[in-house]
């Protein structure tokens, strides 16, 4: 394998997603698995000059202590994902990505979140914002410079932070107001989320946020990141009920057909599952996976997404939606799907996609928001339609416009 050149940094480096996710790397790097899943392997992005798996190395943030080969047999044991074969084929290579782990912040990530926490990472909940953000870029800047890289991305795949009073405030403020706040203030205005997305820029890395924390959902940190000539992208990670949402909704409208009302019911048992089972998570999830139907149907029906955590699905999530529509001549008709997947395993690729295109689009010198992966999210950031189709076509025109560049270079 060749020197990687690209860093992938993720916050919540031994959750589910970050595990999987490097599991996934590793398998891919050894050629042990098929890349399905993977948007950019499709023969659209076969032109392009997208970085190669053997590229990446990864690091990250983590308040609990364990690692990668650990993580992945509490998956593979209650979720009965990945084969033990595979596992013990790449356990190396996990131990040196273990290698690069270190303690997170736990700024205002809630309760919930710092109950999981290792007594090493219990001290960051009580530090200052501006010593957080300096001591986040300062173990970016290590991880590059140790590592000879090119570039580092970093990824947030905490789990979901509760809602913040002051962030609104905050999104009112000018960058230099806003630094003048974290500068002086014993109280961090921001939670972890945007407090990493702050020392990604200073350490002049791209951020991806793959929650529904605010990251750097502010226009100050846009600001900043426009300054430092770095991208960023987010918000939540779209990987199933609120996918179908997006591509069946369209299709009321384009019919005209009245949705009196639309019911979502989710269950699943994994950690994220289990932070969000606490009211004050939940509710920021909840925000993020409900405005979608007003924005595509141009009319609010009557909706309701639960979110429940059910110790014995594991990994597997559950979605059972209810759709009540009027038809012709005011014919009352129901509609009712059941989506179950594989939580980490359809997130994980997507993480692995938004990587590429974020890599891709810093060497053709783009910043701020990267409007064209914005199919991604579910409250995507920048200008972006909420419809499913019209966003795959921003990504379609973003990589015809790449292949042209490329040609004409």
């Amino acid at each position: 394998m060749k020197s990687p050149k690209i860093g992938i940094w993720f916050v919540g480096a031994w959750g589910g997603v970050a595990t999987t996710t490097a599991v996934g790397l590793a398998a891919l790097q050894q050629n042990l698995t098929e890349n399905y899943g993977l948007v950019t392997e499709l023969p659209l992005f076969r032109g392009l000059k997208l970085a190669g798996w053997d590229d990446f190395l990864i690091g990250g943030h983590e308040i609990r202590e364990t690692n990668f080969f650990a993580e992945a047999n509490v998956l593979l044991e209650k979720s009965h994902v990945f084969s033990p074969s595979l596992l013990l084929q790449i356990k190396e290579q996990l131990s040196e990505y273990d290698a690069n782990i270190r303690p997170g912040t736990m700024i205002h990530v809630g309760d919930r979140i710092q109950s999981f926490s290792s007594s090493r990472s219990q001290k960051y909940a009580r530090e200052k914002p501006l010593v957080a953000i300096e001591r986040i870029s300062a173990d970016l800047n290590g991880f590059r410079d140790a590592n000879q890289l090119e570039h580092v991305i970093v990824v947030n795949l905490a789990s979901t932070e509760p809602g913040l009073a002051t962030i609104e405030e905050a999104k009112k403020l000018s960058w230099s107001d806003l630094w003048d706040k974290i500068e002086h203030d014993e109280v961090s205005p921001l939670p972890a989320s945007s407090l990493y997305a702050i020392a990604a820029m200073f350490a002049s890395c791209s951020y991806i946020n793959f929650t529904p924390s605010v990251g750097s959902d502010v226009p100050a940190i846009d600001e900043l990141a426009i300054d430092r000539k770095v991208l960023h992208v987010g918000r939540d990670g779209k990987t199933g009920e609120t996918l179908l949402k997006s591509v069946l909704a369209p299709m009321f409208a384009a019919r005209n057909l009245h949705v009196q009302s639309w019911v979502g019911h989710n269950i699943f048992g994994n950690m994220d599952g289990k932070v969000l089972d606490d009211p004050v998570n939940k509710a920021t999830k909840v925000r993020s996976k409900d405005h979608l139907l007003t924005e595509i149907l141009g009319y609010k029906p009557q909706t309701l997404v639960s979110i429940e955590y059910i110790e014995s699905l594991g990994d597997w999530k559950t979605a059972w939606d209810h759709i009540h529509f009027d038809g012709f001549l005011n014919t009352r008709m129901t509609m009712q799907f059941t989506w179950q997947g594989c939580d980490s395993l359809l997130a994980a690729p997507l993480v692995l996609d938004l990587v590429r295109l974020i890599e891709l689009e810093r060497r053709h010198g783009g910043s701020g928001i990267l409007t064209a992966a914005s199919s991604f999210f579910k409250s995507p950031m920048g200008s972006a339609p909420p419809q499913f189709a019209d966003q795959y076509q921003q990504l379609i025109t973003w990589v015809q416009e790449k292949l042209k560049q490329q040609s004409s270079s």
